[in-house]
């Protein structure tokens, strides 16, 4: 069951939403009031969903009793006959402009909670929304429009920028700079020293992290995801980057623009991502490596060398039985012998080795 959406509105205001003509819906269809959204074995007559046209759902979308379903033209020859369709190329998209509107919650109130401490050197917007016991440092300044929720901390010296939202209990360090139109989770905290260690006979010294943490704009960071400062030099995350929930970024990392990482993976200090990336659930990077631009890796990867070259790269092994685990286990450790084996018999036989790839 999905929550009420804040609004409602009939087919015909989402028709004029998208941008989709009404040629061939009757007008006490275009009437109906859509008053939330639901998938679509669960939709009912007052809800919308979306259809993309992939097999998976098409038992779903056959039966579904949802009011009106965002579909494509190949998606349109499934959808029950009950279900009024409007036609768009890119389904799911139009589906999220759609929540959008109808889940925008009511205009909240602007201004500064009286249990919230701001330091009376921050420079916060008329059009800015503190909220209750919120700490702001010295010289942070909050742009307009932004929301920093409840139980949130803002360092000294942070900038946030216009319309950016943090929702509750965000912490952001000194000197953090954050874009606009960013949206941050619950728990999430930037601008946290890095793990920088050095040996003194022995022992771990802690190394000062001086760098800072820059965000850009239309970032989204998902709950209890940490990002470090940089030790020298800044920790940067660009525009339209996605982070998922519990992710780990430490210092000197840096994301290009529009990558996408889901949760928990871990980014190892100065590592490299390159722009339109995305990195699976639970994928590793090692220190000090680069990805080049539109390099995906798959869940559950450890990526322990540098990708020059765009693609999809996987490493890992298959979940398998226990039995045949230990056993292709064992086999592993012969790889080597193996592998020398075969170079002889190719030394003598007179074979080529193939070319090894190179990414």
């Amino acid at each position: 069951m999905s929550i009420p959406a804040s609004t409602s509105a009939t087919i015909g205001e989402i028709a004029d939403w998208l941008g989709v003509p009404l040629d061939d819906v009757a007008p006490d269809e275009a009437a109906t009031r859509i008053t939330g959204a639901a998938s679509l074995a669960c939709a009912t007559e007052a809800e919308v969903s979306y259809y993309d046209g992939d097999r998976r759902s098409a038992t779903d979308a056959a039966a579904t009793r949802a009011g009106l379903v965002i579909t494509n033209a190949a998606g349109r020859e499934r959808i029950s006959g009950a279900a009024v369709c409007l036609l768009v190329d890119q389904p799911r998209l139009a589906f999220a402009r759609v929540l959008e509107r109808l889940y925008a919650g009511p205009a909240k109130s602007v201004g500064v909670h009286p249990s919230a401490v701001v330091d009376g050197t921050a420079e916060i917007d008329e059009t800015a929304r503190i909220e209750a016991q919120v700490t702001v440092g010295a010289g942070a300044r909050i742009g307009a429009g932004a929301v920093i929720g409840v139980g949130s901390v803002i360092g000294p010296n942070v900038v946030i920028g216009e319309g950016t939202r943090l929702l509750a209990r965000v912490t952001v360090l000194d000197d953090s700079l954050i874009g606009a139109r960013c949206v941050i989770q619950p728990g999430v905290v930037i601008g946290s020293d890095g793990f920088g260690l050095a040996q003194d006979n022995g022992a771990w010294r802690r190394v000062p992290q001086v760098g800072r943490v820059v965000i850009g704009n239309d970032v989204d960071i998902g709950a209890n995801t940490t990002i470090d400062r940089g030790a020298l030099d800044d920790t940067v995350i660009a525009d339209g980057v996605k982070l998922d929930n519990l992710i780990q970024v430490a210092h000197n990392v840096r994301i290009g623009e529009h990558s996408a990482v889901a949760g928990c993976a871990g980014l190892a200090g100065s590592s490299e991502v390159g722009r339109h990336c995305t990195l699976g659930g639970g994928v590793g990077l090692a220190g000090h490596l680069t990805l080049t631009d539109h390099v995906h890796v798959t869940g559950m990867s450890m990526v322990t060398r540098s990708i020059h070259r765009p693609g999809v790269y996987s490493a890992g092994t298959p979940l398998d039985t226990n039995e045949r685990w230990h056993r292709n286990a064992a086999r592993f450790k012969q790889l080597d012998r193996l592998a020398r084996r075969l170079k002889q018999l190719e030394k003598r036989f007179g074979g080529t080795p193939g070319p090894e790839e190179d990414s």
